[in-house]
């Protein structure tokens, strides 16, 4: 048998388009003579959905959809991921299409409810197996979590000498290898093969990494698609055993793994909003240089506007590197001193500032001048503001509301401090983009005089020991002072990851690529009198 992975960046809502990309795999799997395609999930409508599978319309819609593209499937078989309304439930659905006809439906079973799933809000369970034949091979049908769970294999007893996997798997660090592992384990389990398609692209928080597999009945790893871009995979399945069409592709690993995820992340965000080009401020910093990088990666140099606004406080060295940052990426580089706009706001603040909270107000003020003026800038020109904020900044409070954490996106979201600086290394062993001494000097805001982070912080070193531990882990406080934690400074963080939090909720989205990142899968109250105890 013929067998395609199509491998596809299905942005949410572009159901005509998303057909559209659809039909065109059809006839270019058609051309390589392939008797079966398989989609992600939901490809068709895009993932996730959110409430928008609330509105009968979009479900008409789609099924409207699938009506066009059953008629585009003549002469092979395919799988196509979409939401499927029935006797007035709706399902997590995979339509198997049939020579230009809708021949049958499986409908997911196992519907995630932890992490950044939240399918059983709007999806039923189905109950039952699906497999067919083609080309004399018995195929059975599953959608991401039903792999990952042993009880929802039944297609093995039913039948299957082959299981494929339609799958929306968002990126996690090293998760392209546990998706293999699982699959081997249900191998080694049921005696069948298993071909896995998965997404690819950004979609808001998330990023899906692709990487689409196909496992022989021997537990070898035998197809390997492309990361983080689309793939059409096509291959020969016989006697349990996959022979593809093309070499296994490479899957990145380490940082260059994270990096491609935050590029993809970041393109698709600006790309599929509609944004000309993208402003950030360019401080002469460990973060705004490494987003700087990402930011000309993802979306050309051509398109970016970086801005430098000094004051007094700023480092000659600091001027100086931010221009060597923007010459190394090749753009141009403005600059816009605040101290004459600090003056007219602390005239116009006169005695209304002169509270016991002044000297902090004093250095917001400043980076709420740069957020307004990034802010104008983007407006002028159809353009998004990228915050260069990183996780263990947010994690804590140390950022400025309406000031740094001003913007549209936060590349940087969900990377810890000392990641940033491993991830700029690799970038510059890509090409030399930031200047040595940007990863050798002590990080500072610039907001006083002689300041640096360690002043309010204790060293990156702890402080992201620390959030491994309470925030992506979700241990508790007594087990990282037995890990070696000081249990003042854990106490200390603690009350400041909460307090932080009606900060965090105001602040715009970036990229996932950890198991647990602030956004969809961290869900605190803002107002909430509990505190962990040690």
């Amino acid at each position: 048998m013929r067998l395609a992975l199509a491998q596809m960046d299905c942005p949410v809502g572009d159901i005509a388009g998303n057909a559209q990309r659809i039909m065109a795999t059809l006839q270019a799997a058609r051309a390589q003579r392939v008797d079966l395609v398989v989609f992600p999930e939901l490809a068709l409508t895009g993932y996730p959905p959110e409430d928008l599978l609330l509105r009968p319309s979009f479900i008409k819609a789609a099924a409207r959809a699938l009506q066009d593209i059953a008629a585009a499937a003549r002469g092979l078989d395919a799988l196509v991921g979409l939401p499927w309304e029935e006797e007035g439930l709706l399902y997590n659905a995979a339509a198997w299409l049939h020579d230009g006809a809708i021949v049958a439906c499986y409908k997911k079973q196992v519907l995630p409810n932890y992490g950044v799933f939240d399918e059983r809000r709007y999806f039923a369970p189905g109950r039952e197996p699906l497999v067919r034949h083609v080309g004399g091979v018995a195929v059975g049908v599953s959608i991401c979590e039903d792999l990952w769970v042993a009880e929802a294999t039944a297609a093995a007893a039913a039948g299957a000498q082959l299981l494929v996997a339609l799958n929306a798997s968002p990126y996690e660090r090293a998760k392209e290898r546990r998706r293999v592992e699982v699959a081997r384990s249900r191998v080694a389990a049921h005696g069948i093969a298993v071909a896995y398609v998965n997404m690819v692209g950004g979609q808001d928080e998330l990023v899906f990494d692709g990487a689409s597999f196909a496992v022989g009945a021997s537990g070898a790893l035998q197809v390997m698609g492309c990361a983080f871009k689309p793939d059409l995979r096509t291959m020969t399945f016989a006697d349990g055993a996959f022979v593809g069409d093309a070499p296994a592709a490479v899957w990145p690993e380490g940082e260059a793994s994270v990096y491609a995820a935050l590029t993809c992340g970041l393109a698709g965000y600006v790309e599929k909003n509609g944004f000309d080009q993208v402003v950030l401020g360019l401080s002469g910093g460990i973060d705004s240089a490494l987003t700087l990088a990402l930011c000309c990666d993802a979306v050309g140099p051509s398109r970016m506007m970086p801005v430098m606004m000094p004051s007094r406080f700023t480092a000659p060295m600091s001027t100086e590197d931010a221009e060597c940052e923007a010459q190394c990426l090749g753009v141009p580089l403005a600059t816009i001193p605040i101290d004459p706009v600090y003056a007219a706001f602390a005239t116009a603040l006169k005695t209304h500032w002169s509270g016991p909270g002044q000297p902090v107000a004093a250095e917001n003020l400043q980076a709420r001048i740069r957020g307004t003026l990034l802010m104008s800038i983007a407006n002028a020109h159809k353009a998004l503001v990228v915050i260069t904020s990183n996780k263990s900044e947010t994690a804590v409070g140390y950022a400025t509301l309406y000031g740094d954490m001003a913007g549209g996106y936060a590349p940087l979201k969900d990377v810890l401090k000392t990641d940033v600086y491993r991830l700029a290394r690799y970038r510059n062993s890509l090409s030399d983009v930031i200047p040595q001494r940007v990863l050798a000097r002590p990080p500072s805001a610039e907001l006083r005089a002689d300041q640096q982070d360690t002043d309010s912080l204790p060293p990156y070193e702890v402080l992201d020991t620390f959030l491994r531990g309470f925030v992506e882990n979700n241990e508790e406080p007594e087990a990282l002072v037995r890990a070696g934690l000081d249990p003042a400074v854990v106490d200390r963080l603690v009350t400041l990851v909460r307090q932080a939090e009606h900060k965090r909720r105001q602040a715009p989205p970036g990229t996932r690529i950890s198991a647990r990142a602030f956004g969809r899968d961290w869900r605190y109250p803002v107002t909430a009198r509990y505190r962990s105890k040690m």
